[in-house]
């Protein structure tokens, strides 16, 4: 592997620095423009908070989202000419939308002042033009958290993945896998500004960005724009902050939470201070941002004694970001990601002590360059480049047998990997000039190409399964290491359409046609929808679609069989041998129309991975401070890789890799957005969902860690099905500056399998259940001057408590499932109320 790694590394660099010279070999010349403005009320006071939107046809369907600041002020930096709209809101106002705003290449537009008026009217107030319509938006458009709306509320680690949950529809298992739509994180993907920011080997979202970094943050359940693709899950999205024309920098959270044990302080539970500065680097050319997160936390495992039971994470990330203005209409941008971390007994539970559990560590970096013009028709060009190497590796904490018992795991994790992987990525669009037939058309067209490559080991050292007196009931060895190695290069082409017929009704359709070196080699992914509102004011909506997506196929199924051997060995009540061991070999299992086969060790895989998903929503405006949606849901997925022990004899038989995996998803929201006073904001969601599919897919049996025990695959109940829930949070306003921020979050306890003492299924699997969950969380600010620190003086102080589980409800985490356990049916693992605290520094 040292031979070939260097090499790949080289060939990715020159490659992608190769597409990058058309973005750099530009002269210099002035630059974009800063739209700047300012919301009041109708006193003229500014309104801090209030959440402003700029849309544009050269922006994201659901445009760019900032807060305002403590003196009401808002900018949006590196805009090319065109036309834009803002539209401002805030607790207890009305929506004000300033349309038809222009952004010329010769001056900088006009300051706005916009001023809302008190929620006492039922329609929208509209400035200098009407207020956006509904056929303006998408079929199937997102969840969206602004900046201010992650900071704001009570998370346990100020990063965006925890701030995840608070949609309805994504779900965050007991450990810590995030679910959208029933499917986890592997099987959807993130885009960070676009680009494909996930592990490449896994597609686990292992790659941050620093909060402070995010403007936005969208979650998209479906969506119908063909220029998404490679999921078959959720996909989210990162848009992030512009560099600012003027010095900006933000001090967060640089005081360390305490931590104590019996009443005495012990050390650090965790410190996360982070850092965010942007300005100009060279005047009316470049502007620059950088944020930066250092995270070291020491988090206990109820269940286990202290001090042994604690798992400890430290890292840090950067993300730093470049914009220069080729011409004024031509941007281009530059940015980088680094994202070292580690995690130390990573995977340690109520039934796992440290001496059982996996260390994890990544490093790598991501280098990404996007490209805007602007032709004088109108037309948009946009084009992508990104390079990330990511490495990756796991390991137990000693070279001893893993043994597993009913009352929980002894000895040493058994598994440990490295994996060196890199992917680039390529992506063009053209967004033609605004079309005027039979309505107006948005036309757009495009393609991207990725690719993704990875070298690795796997080392396995002997499991045993012990039976409630000590005796040895399994045992589990393994072959020679397995040297992995694979590559996957992905091609794709779309085109898509959002016709809007008339103010009342939109249809977004398009296709998307891609193939895979390793797996399709030809897909067609057509997607369709339509929005209807039949009021001018769009206070009722209606929309609905349906789609086929493609996912990217796992790079761990395209080198399966390269994984080392499993010998099990079944052994009496006296410890004999009851036979010799049953080699169990890996090997692939195609299934097509001829019938299936078994495919020799580096075949193309078949197959990839498809989901077919339709929604349809109702939004209603009950009144201008209360909007309700009921919404429905489903959603299949085909040609999941899924893992299969097979006997074929008493002494031998296969681990299958197979492409037959299916799984399905129902999904009914109802939410309420209330905001009954200029003090208070609140959401409330109730979302009733299913979630079945087959037991044993990749990204369950071998992400993030290798599973000791295979069972046999079955379909049944997913471990993310949660088939009620309720979520609400809001954020209250009260004297001197104090906001109080609650979380509340009541679901279904996740389910769970019985087994007997080898881990066969005692039952159906996962059929069981967790008690119910509840868990309240706060968050108290407030904002307050120290007069006599010269270096703070003239800056504002932002104080902040956390408390999570007010009411200090049992969650359990753990379960006793084995049936020959003297605790069967015993829960662990119930994390008692804690608090955080966090100081800021508002420059």
């Amino acid at each position: 592997m040292s031979d070939h790694r260097p090499r790949l590394q080289r060939v990715g660099l020159a490659q992608f620095l190769v597409l990058s010279l058309p973005f750099i070999a530009q002269g210099a010349v002035p630059d974009t423009q800063t739209l700047r403005g300012k919301v009041v009320d109708p006193g003229s006071n500014p309104i801090a908070g209030a959440v402003c939107t700029l849309r544009g046809r050269s922006l994201p369907e659901q445009g760019r989202p900032v807060t305002t600041g403590i003196n009401g002020g808002f900018e949006f930096t590196g805009l090319i000419p065109g036309v834009y709209r803002v539209t401002c809101a805030a607790l207890g106002y009305e929506p004000v939308a300033k349309t038809g705003i222009p952004v010329t290449e010769t001056e900088e537009p006009a300051a706005l002042l916009i001023q809302l008026p008190p929620e006492i009217v039922r329609t929208k107030v509209e400035v200098s033009a009407e207020a956006p319509k509904a056929t303006e938006q998408s079929a199937a458009p997102p969840a969206t958290l602004t900046n201010q709306q992650i900071k704001s509320l009570p998370l346990v680690v100020q990063k965006f993945k925890a701030a995840l949950p608070m949609i309805p529809g994504v779900v965050r298992t007991p450990d810590g896998r995030i679910a959208v739509k029933g499917a986890v994180e592997n099987q959807g993907t993130l885009l960070v500004d676009s680009a494909e920011t996930v592990d490449p080997v896994t597609g686990s979202f292992s790659i941050d960005v620093p909060v402070d970094a995010v403007e936005s943050l969208d979650v998209f359940k479906s969506t119908y724009q063909t220029e998404y693709g490679r999921f078959a899950g959720g996909l989210t999205t990162i848009q992030t902050k512009a560099p600012t024309s003027k010095w900006d920098y933000e001090l967060n959270d640089f005081v360390p939470t305490p931590r104590f044990e019996a009443g005495h302080l012990v050390g650090i539970s965790d410190d996360s201070p982070r850092i965010y500065f942007s300005g100009p680097l060279l005047k009316d050319r470049l502007t620059f941002s950088e944020a930066f997160t250092y995270n070291y936390s020491s988090q206990p495992v109820r269940g286990l004694a202290w001090p042994n039971n604690q798992t400890r994470r430290e890292g840090w990330t950067s993300f730093s970001d470049f914009y220069y203005a080729l011409s004024s209409q031509h941007l281009a941008s530059v940015d980088v990601k680094l994202f070292p971390d580690r995690h130390q007994y990573d995977n340690i539970s109520s039934l796992i002590p440290q001496g059982a559990s996996a260390d994890y560590a990544q490093s790598g970096y991501s280098i990404g360059l996007h490209d805007h013009y602007l032709f004088h028709n109108g037309g948009i060009l946009t084009t992508l480049a990104q390079f990330t190497d990511f490495d990756s590796y796991t390991h137990g904490q000693g070279a001893a047998d893993l043994q597993i018992t009913p009352t929980g795991w002894e000895g040493n994790f058994f598994n440990a990997w490295t994996r060196s992987s890199n992917q680039q990525e390529v992506q063009e669009s053209y967004l033609f000039p605004r079309k005027h037939w039979l309505g107006a058309h948005d036309f757009k067209v495009g393609g991207d190409a990725v690719h993704r490559a990875y070298q690795g080991t796997s080392i396995d050292h002997p499991v045993q399964l012990l039976r409630a007196d000590g005796s040895l009931a399994e045992e589990i060895d393994f072959g020679p290491a397995g040297h992995l190695a694979t590559g996957d290069t992905e091609l794709a082409a779309f085109v898509e359409d959002h016709w809007i017929l008339s103010r009342f009704i939109s249809v977004d359709g398009g296709m998307r046609v891609s193939g895979q070196t390793l797996g399709e080699r030809s897909a067609l992914s057509p997607r369709g929808g339509a929005t209807f509102s039949p009021d001018k004011r769009g206070r009722t909506i209606l929309r609905g679609g349906a789609g086929v997506f493609y996912n990217r196929l796992p790079l761990l199924a395209g080198d399966f069989t390269q994984n080392p051997d499993r010998q099990v060995t079944l052994f009496d009540t006296s410890g004999v041998a009851l036979g010799p061991p049953t080699v169990y070999v890996p090997d692939y299992e195609e299934f097509a129309d001829d019938g299936k086969k078994i495919v020799p060790s580096g075949t193309r895989l078949g197959s990839t991975p498809y989901n077919i998903t339709w929604n349809t929503e109702l939004d209603q405006e009950i009144r201008p401070d209360l909007v309700a949606r009921v919404s429905f849901l489903g959603s299949r997925t085909y040609n999941e890789f899924t893992v299969n022990p097979v006997e074929e004899s008493a002494t031998s038989g296969l681990l299958l890799l197979t492409n037959l995996g299916q799984s399905r998803y129902r999904e009914f929201e109802a939410t309420l957005r209330a905001h009954p006073n200029d003090k208070a904001d609140f959401n409330i969601s109730y979302v009733n969902s299913q979630a079945r599919g087959d037991l044993n897919t990749m990204a369950w049996v071998y992400i993030p860690f290798e599973q000791p025990v295979i069972e046999p695959d079955l379909f049944g109940t997913l471990p993310t099905n949660v088939p009620d829930r309720v979520v609400t949070w809001g954020r209250f306003k009260l004297p001197e500056k104090v906001i109080i921020s609650p979380l509340l979050d009541w679901h279904s306890g996740f389910p769970f399998s019985i087994y007997d003492v080898t881990q066969n299924y005692v039952g159906p699997p996962n059929s069981r259940r967790f008690p119910t969950f509840l868990s309240l969380d706060m968050k108290a600010s407030e904002d307050f001057t120290i007069r006599f620190i010269p270096w703070v003086r003239k800056h504002m102080l932002r104080g902040s408590i956390e408390v999570f589980n007010l009411t200090d409800h049992g969650n359990f985490r753990d379960v006793y499932n084995t049936v020959t356990s003297p605790y069967f049916g015993d829960y662990a693992g119930f994390l008692h109320r804690f608090y955080d605290l966090s100081l800021d520094v508002i420059y």
